[in-house]
């Protein structure tokens, strides 16, 4: 395959063996050729260890080695002919005893010409046996590369002599159990899943060290070289080995793509690096799809070959320690207890009867995961059971899922009160769920490239189920008091539970995802006993679960009309609860930090304001004077008997209907008080507490100030510069142009309440930025973090008017940036707009940001005004993403 001159050729003709580098460059060269050419990369990996050997063997003897009784050996991946471009060339020199003067200064040589030669990466270890058997009896990593240790040149007598250090100084279960707690603390540094935006090839679940343990266990007690050897000794079916060899070539492929477009030895699939891998896959833009669809579908087949990997992993491993370890130990004793005709526990474990179960009764594919669902002892599924179901799996067809029988079981299982997260993910794993709900199957592995979306579909559809699942369990009422008891009252879970499901089902169609899903769930539904009633409950579900999420994250929900319209969509108290819950579980589970507390406190808000609107009656116009005149008993009551009540209504009379209806009585009594106390001094008033409905992440800002043109733009610009990150606003202006301004903001490292140093810092920095009236703070430079860097977002800017408010509500979506809410402030200080509220929502990599504002005069843009600044905005914009791109 490789036609490049011999070595030798190269060296004699040089006169110096630092010929050998460019030797290895010509080779690597024609390496690439051939890749491109379609050689496999099986081919192409393996040749490259036979030149390594090649040069190595080379600069052995050049060093007189030869002329000694030491060996060579290749160990690690090298040591199983798997190197890639960069990858290190891991060596080991070995003897009998200690090494003499002579062969260590051949030795030396021998290392020096490898840095000499400059096209190596050497990992190079000098053992005798002995310190062989010292290192490896308590170094699992040591022992692991003996195990693939493969003598290159030298004293074949020393070649037996690797494996058998591992064989004395390890027993199968003592190597079995050291590798298997290895693998879950590698598992534990990449979150457990295989579907990590950016994932590790090699380390990650699912990656090439998933297939080497299988190896290395193998190889350990079954003393092969090759995992083909497994398949006539039982270890591994040849569909298996197929399965394992495809992936296995896919995984490396990749890898090879990242080292050449790195040059250097990376594993991580990082957003740098996945358009162009998939480019080189073939995957291309599509007509009519969006820009990162090639990414999406690349990283689907990425996901989807993980799974397979793992899985293996986890069968493979598990037959193993059932057929090889556990009836060695001593004292074993195996425990059956039958279960009925087609199932026993084995152990703890269930097995079918016998091995024709699920051909003969295929109900018997569902009824196993029943079993499972609804008996807490059950400890799993053996794995020469789990081996027969996944073949199984394939044959689920149309017949299969119109059986009454088969309904029934699942819907059994969707109704278990016991281990449905971890039932469903059995069913997801082993081949079922795609195949009993053929539209699961298509979502499995397609991940979204954003930031906002970490998990691939049909993990977070499975979180999801995990997390409505959780409300009912004591351990998370705490965390989710209101939505675990709205949970506990819903009068049927299992239509939560398919509109979960069926939610996200038709993503990737094209079209709109919640229309498509909630066909495909009415479907579903009637086939599996749902009355029409039902099926409409949990298609409305689908249609509508963002609704809520994006009312409270978008709208003012303390404006009495925002709820109400809210309230109307729904209808009902049914519709709420369900609703609420669905809501909660899915905002967890697309991505953990979005949850904090203040988001919760909004879902909450909406929740309690909705239900209040429900129960007083849909049809009834919003009371606003009874709603301001409600909120001024409550604060005064709270203040009575501090404050004479008409120094309090003298206060009150500065501000306007909307700030009482849009402040609690809690609010009104704190500001209150605080200008109160404050009394005539000319200075900023600036306030600080917790969230009173939130917790500590989010914190209250209060300032009461004179009133003046860049007031939000410099605040805005301060908290920045003290690492504050905006959620909301509120600018109330008094008649005697004193602005009241409320900001709720989250504070990046949790220290601004506790930290009383801090918090004056904060204070001191706004009072004096306040003071400067003329003077606008400017913005602090910060670095675009690396991630932000591949995201291409369309800039929008989006007027409309306001009727009820008279002001001007301008959308801006756009790439979340370092400083990016100060930059807006400047340039709607700039165009002479004054802001009255914010609402701020950071989704992954994009910020979706809502402002509410008029002209000086307190009178909205005009359309003709509202179009220019529109344009003049998304200019900005477009210079600030540029500026971004341009960093990358």
């Amino acid at each position: 395959m490789i036609n490049t001159s011999p070595l030798l050729n190269y060296v004699s003709s040089n006169h110096d063996i630092k010929a050998i580098n460019q030797w290895r460059t010509d080779v690597e060269n024609q390496l690439q050729e051939q890749f491109e050419q379609g050689q496999p990369i099986r081919e192409i990996i393996r040749a490259r260890a036979n030149l390594i050997d090649e040069a190595l063997v080379f600069l052995w003897n050049h060093a007189g080695l030869d002329q000694t009784q030491l060996g060579l050996f290749a160990v690690g991946g090298y040591g199983r002919r798997e190197m890639m471009p960069y990858s290190d060339v891991d060596i080991m020199v070995l003897s009998e005893d200690e090494l003499t003067p002579d062969q260590e200064t051949k030795v030396t040589h021998f290392i020096s010409s490898l840095w000499d030669v400059g096209n190596f990466k050497p990992g190079v270890s000098v053992r005798t046996i002995q310190s062989c058997f010292e290192q490896a009896s308590s170094d699992l990593t040591v022992a692991t590369t003996l195990i693939e240790a493969r003598l290159i040149a030298g004293y074949e007598h020393l070649a037996k002599w690797p494996r058998r250090v591992v064989s004395q100084t390890w027993t199968d279960k003592t190597f079995f159990d050291a590798k298997m707690d290895e693998q879950a603390r590698r598992y534990a540094q990449h979150n457990n899943t295989e579907s990590n935006l950016e994932p590790d090839i090699k380390n990650a679940p699912g990656g090439i060290r998933d297939i080497n343990q299988i190896g290395w266990i193998a190889k350990r007690h079954f003393r092969v070289n090759r995992i083909y050897d497994l398949v006539h000794l039982g270890f591994i079916s040849e569909f298996e080995l197929a399965v394992l060899e495809e992936a296995e070539n896919f995984l490396w492929e990749i890898r090879h793509y990242l080292h050449r477009i790195t040059k250097r030895d990376e594993n991580r699939l990082l957003f740098d690096y996945q358009r162009e891998v998939a480019a080189k896959f073939g995957y291309q833009k599509v007509e009519g799809e969006h820009i990162n669809y090639p990414i999406e579908q690349f990283m689907k087949r990425y996901y989807r070959a993980a799974q397979q990997v793992s899985t293996l992993n986890e069968m493979l491993l598990a037959y193993f320690n059932e057929s090889v370890i556990t009836p060695r130990l001593p004292d074993y004793e195996r425990k059956i207890e039958e279960i009925n005709e087609n199932f026993k526990l084995v152990d703890g474990k269930l097995a079918v009867q016998h091995h024709k179960i699920f051909a003969e009764r295929p109900s018997a594919i569902l009824e196993i995961f029943y079993l499972l669902a609804n008996r807490p002892e059950i400890e799993g599924i053996r794995a020469r059971t789990l081996r027969l179901l996944t073949l199984a799996a394939k044959r689920i067809d149309q017949n299969f899922r119109d059986n009454p029988t088969h309904q029934a079981l699942f819907m059994a299982i969707i109704r278990s009160p016991h281990r449905l997260y971890e039932t469903m993910v059995a069913m997801k794993r082993y081949g079922v769920l795609g195949k009993y709900i053929p539209a699961f199957g298509q979502i499995m592995g397609l991940m979204q490239y954003d930031l906002f979306h970490i998990y691939t579909v049909d993990a977070h559809t499975l979180l999801l189920v995990r997390n409505l699942n959780r409300f009912k369990e004591p351990e998370f009422a705490k965390d989710y008091p209101v939505v675990s008891s709205v949970f506990q009252r819903l009068a049927r879970r299992d239509i939560v539970f398919l509109a979960a499901i069926f939610h996200d089902i038709a993503k990737g169609r094209g079209g709109d995802h919640s229309e498509l899903g909630a066909i495909d769930a009415i479907e579903f539904g009637r086939a599996h006993g749902f009355t029409d009633r039902d099926c409409n409950l949990v298609a409305w579900l689908i249609q509508n679960h963002l609704l809520m999420s994006m009312t409270a994250q978008k709208k003012d929900i303390s404006d009495p009309d925002v709820v109400k319209e809210f309230a109307e969509k729904l209808g009902d108290m049914e519709h709420l609860d369900y609703l609420y819950c669905l809501t909660v579980a899915d905002i967890n589970a697309t991505n953990p930090k979005l949850w904090n507390t203040w988001r919760a406190s909004l879902m909450r808000q909406l929740y309690t304001h909705a239900r209040d609107v429900i129960r007083s009656g849909l049809g009834r116009p919003v009371e606003y004077q009874m709603l301001i005149e409600d909120t001024k008993f409550a604060a005064s009551e709270i203040l009575v008997n501090d404050f004479p009540l008409d120094a309090v209504e003298k206060v009150w009379q500065e501000l306007g209907d909307e700030y009482f209806l849009k402040e609690s009585a809690d609010e009104v009594a704190w500001h209150t008080r605080a200008i109160l106390e404050h009394g005539d001094n000319p200075e900023p008033l600036v306030l600080m507490r917790a969230h009173r409905k939130a917790a500590q992440d989010a914190v209250q800002i209060f300032i009461y100030t004179q009133d003046k043109p860049n007031l939000f733009a410099t605040t805005v610009a301060v908290l920045d510069r003290m690492n504050l990150d905006v959620q909301d606003a509120r600018i109330i202006t008094a008649t005697k142009s004193f602005s009241l301004d409320t900001y709720v903001v989250l504070d990046r490292f949790g220290t601004l309440l506790t930290d009383r140093d801090r918090e004056e810092t904060v204070k001191e920095a706004l009072v004096t930025a306040l003071c400067q009236s003329d003077k606008y703070p400017g913005l602090m430079q910060r670095r675009i973090p690396r991630q932000l860097r591949h995201f291409d977002i369309e800039n929008t800017v989006d007027i409309t008017l306001n009727e009820a408010l008279q002001q001007n509500m301008v959308e801006i979506s756009t790439l979340d940036q370092p400083g990016l809410l100060a930059k807006i402030g400047g340039l709607f200080m700039m165009q002479g707009l004054d802001i009255h509220s914010a609402r701020i929502a950071t989704l992954g990599e994009r910020a979706e940001d809502i402002f509410f504002v008029t002209k000086k005069d307190a009178t909205p843009m005009n359309d003709a005004e509202a179009q220019a600044f529109a344009t003049q905005l998304t200019a900005a914009l477009d210079e600030a993403s540029n500026l971004v791109s341009s960093h990358h």
